[in-house]
């Protein structure tokens, strides 16, 4: 029983560091770990540059190889000081980690391999667990909330605006024609889409009065397309806003990893596991 404790101590100091930003160790963490993620994106972004890359391979290559050694050593670091490896193992930042520090090695024992180099660039991904982490929790939660809540409102609407790119994309067929570049219907309901989210390529464009006309219609039509789904998901938001509710910042499960909302809880919403550090007998 003696033996335990140390490697348990040993465990929940690393969960502290890691999982935590409520500690001077996991917020030196956090701001190392965001230096580490931002020179291993330059890195990759570096490399894709013909000039650059052959001038200093060399460099840029030891650099990737110890960025990908201190990246391995943290995802080991995870795994081993939870309760419950699997659920990091198989979450979505879990599955991030991993998938932006495998290519590495694979690139040195297989060829060819080096175009998978380019999911290095998830390792960016990481910045939103960090922020998210410090101070962002609540605020993203609220919006993730909010899109959920919408989701039925936002799917209808766009159904609709189909429904409309069809009819109208179909009528400016019949308008313009082929002679003035609208060669089918598909072709011209790709138009009306493009000119009802105001993108406006340029490829095509109606040449007669009647045309231009209800370009014009479309036009204006896609102010209301682009302030709708905004309007939707600004009135969940506000509705599910909760002055009352108190986050914690930098918590997380040590058993589950799953992150605590409540800065008064006891135990783990998602597993049950006790959150005070009273076990001392």
């Amino acid at each position: 029983m003696k033996n335990e404790k140390p490697s348990k101590n040993w465990k929940a100091k690393i969960h502290e560091i890691i999982y935590g930003t409520h500690t001077p160790a996991g917020k030196l963490f956090d701001i190392l770990l965001l230096v580490l993620i931002v020179y291993s994106v330059i890195i990759v972004m570096l490399e894709s540059v013909p000039r650059f890359d052959t001038k200093h391979h060399r460099f840029l290559n030891i650099s990737e190889w110890v960025v990908t050694i201190l990246f391995s050593i943290e995802y080991i670091l995870r795994v081993i000081c939870i309760n419950k490896p699997k659920k990091y193992v198989f979450s979505f930042f879990g599955i991030i980690d991993f998938l932006s520090t495998i290519p590495k090695y694979l690139a040195f024992f297989f060829v060819g391999s080096q175009y998978l180099t380019a999911f290095r660039a998830l390792r960016l991904l990481r910045v939103f667990r960090i922020l998210k982490l410090v101070r962002f929790v609540g605020e993203s939660n609220k919006l993730i909330n909010a899109l959920r809540a919408s989701r039925t409102k936002i799917s209808v609407f766009v159904f609709f605006v189909l429904i409309i790119s069809v009819l109208l994309g179909t009528l400016m067929y019949l308008i313009e024609g082929p002679e003035h570049g609208f060669n089918s219907i598909p072709h011209s309901v790709y138009w009306t889409i493009v000119t009802l989210t105001t993108v406006g390529y340029g490829d095509i464009s109606p040449e007669t009065p009647m045309g231009q006309f209800l370009a014009t219609l479309i036009m204006i039509i896609g102010y209301g397309v682009i302030a709708v789904p905004t309007g939707i998901v600004s009135a969940e938001y506000a509705s599910n806003l909760n002055p009352n509710k108190t986050m914690d910042e930098g918590r997380s499960c040590p058993n589950c990893s799953c992150e605590i909302k409540r800065s008064d809880a006891d135990y783990c919403r998602k597993c049950g596991y006790k959150l005070t550090e009273d076990d001392d007998d």
